[in-house]
């Protein structure tokens, strides 16, 4: 129910002589209507309400006629609507008193250690004069006064009543939804997407407005307003627009809350969840461990047929899930945290906290995984730095390293060869001519020239 609503009803007015007066009665029923409503949809309880009123009238009564520094209170009786104004006075000891006419200097009244305050005759009265009216009063009681009866207030008055009630009824709305979803922070809740504004998801969550920012939300995933919204309420916080509530899908307690609402074992505790490693939207590992030597973890969140973890990878948007088992040997933790990759070795440095894990050939893409989200995951499960390698690998490094000189003795052979077949192709061969060849020749050139 909107406060327009009610605070339209709450009163009877009536408008007397003076245009700026106007006289409030109030009408039973009507109290009593808004006062079941407010419990019942907001649960706001009648004696904040009614405080609420009380506060109002007195401050109303003060504004048009108390006098400075006065104290009034109000007394609202629920059955019959009428309302009793007096004056509260508290009793104090002269010596601690500033009177009127005392001249005190800055020094006095800047010093921290000073207890003595101004005396108001409107808010103090004397130990021994409220003795008088009240025997047995003590310093710092209070001594009530009754006050003339008002049921007229000024217009100004009048609808500062009104902002003080509202105001009044809203940090009682506040305090009691703080209550409420205090007590379910970390469990999941639901909510119907309201709006959407800048990558943030508004759910309207009943008495309060949930927040799912962005970095919060499963990658891929869209939603449409007026839709059903399941989440991790991860906060509750307090604004001045009200209470919000901080909430997340990308949560590894998301994850951890969705296997407790599926599996009995986990509620009841014969099984454990130990670690989760999580990439939202993509890939997630859950380490497991079992307080029952005749319960399997694995199978426990698993479930028959996969029933368990196929409803919760449905609800992640298609998330794949690795349930693998816990273990305080370290050795077989990791191994466990690395399937479905097949180990051979692991070797252990426990200074760095480092894991260096040894697989054969086919199995290395296995154990690293895509982009390396395998061996990430298995990373942040375990709690170590995990580093892999194969068997092939280690292997050809040893080949290249044990025949360097071989290989560089043949280059040096192939070096010197192509060095004297190029000086042998650079050298001319040597022609030699004989003398019988010298004396035809000659013959045959002076039998040419006598012709």
């Amino acid at each position: 129910m909107q406060f327009a609503l009610w605070r339209a009803h709450f009163f009877k007015r009536k408008r007397v002589s003076s245009l700026n007066t106007i006289k409030y009665m109030f009408d039973i029923k009507v109290i009593h209507s808004v006062l079941e409503q407010l419990e019942e949809e907001r649960g706001i309880g009648k004696d904040c309400v009614i405080e609420a009123i009380e506060l109002a009238l007195a401050g109303a009564y003060k504004k048009e006629y108390g006098k400075k520094g006065q104290i009034v209170k109000a007394t609202f009786d629920l059955n019959s609507g009428s309302v009793e104004f007096s004056q509260v006075k508290i009793v104090k000891n002269p010596e601690d008193m500033i009177m009127e006419d005392e001249e005190i200097g800055e020094d006095e009244l800047e010093d921290p250690e000073n207890i003595r305050i101004r005396y108001n005759p409107e808010q103090h009265i004397f130990l021994n004069e409220a003795r008088m009216i009240k025997k047995g009063a003590e310093i710092d009681d209070e001594i009530v006064f009754p006050l003339e009866k008002k049921d007229d207030f000024g217009r100004i008055a009048a609808q500062t009543a009104k902002q003080v009630i509202t105001q009044k009824i809203r940090e009682a709305e506040k305090t009691s939804v703080l209550a409420e979803f205090g007590e379910h922070e970390g469990d999941i809740v639901s909510g119907t997407v309201q709006r959407i504004e800048r990558g943030v998801i508004y759910l309207d969550m009943g008495r309060a407005i949930g927040q799912l920012p962005y970095e919060e939300q499963i990658p891929g995933e869209r939603f449409k307003q007026g839709e059903r919204v399941r989440a991790y309420l991860v906060k509750v916080e307090e604004s001045p627009r009200g209470v919000f509530l901080k909430i997340s899908r990308s949560h590894p307690k998301f994850l951890e809350e969705l296997f407790r609402a599926e599996v009995p074992e986990l509620t009841a505790g014969t099984v454990e969840i130990k670690a989760i490693a999580r990439e939202a939207g993509s890939r997630s590992k859950v380490a497991v461990i079992s307080n029952d030597d005749h319960i399997d973890p694995v199978g426990s969140l698993v479930g028959q047929r996969g029933v368990r973890v196929s409803t919760i990878t449905s609800e992640l948007n298609g998330e794949k899930i690795d349930i693998v088992e816990w273990s305080e040997d370290v050795d077989k933790f990791i191994d466990e945290a690395l399937s479905p990759a097949e180990i051979i070795n692991i070797e252990l440095n426990e200074e760095t906290k480092t894991a260096k894990v040894i697989v054969s050939g086919d199995q290395q893409s296995l154990a690293i995984g895509k982009g390396g989200q395998n061996a990430r995951l298995a990373a942040k499960l375990t709690g170590w730095k995990i580093d892999i390698g194969s068997l092939e690998t280690e292997s050809d490094e040893e080949v290249v390293e044990e025949k360097p000189e071989p290989a560089e003795e043949k280059a040096e052979e192939v070096v010197e060869n192509n060095t004297e077949v190029a000086e042998n192709e650079e050298t001319e061969p040597e022609v030699e001519v004989s003398e019988e060849n010298t004396e035809e020749k000659e013959a045959e050139s002076t039998e040419e020239s006598e012709k």
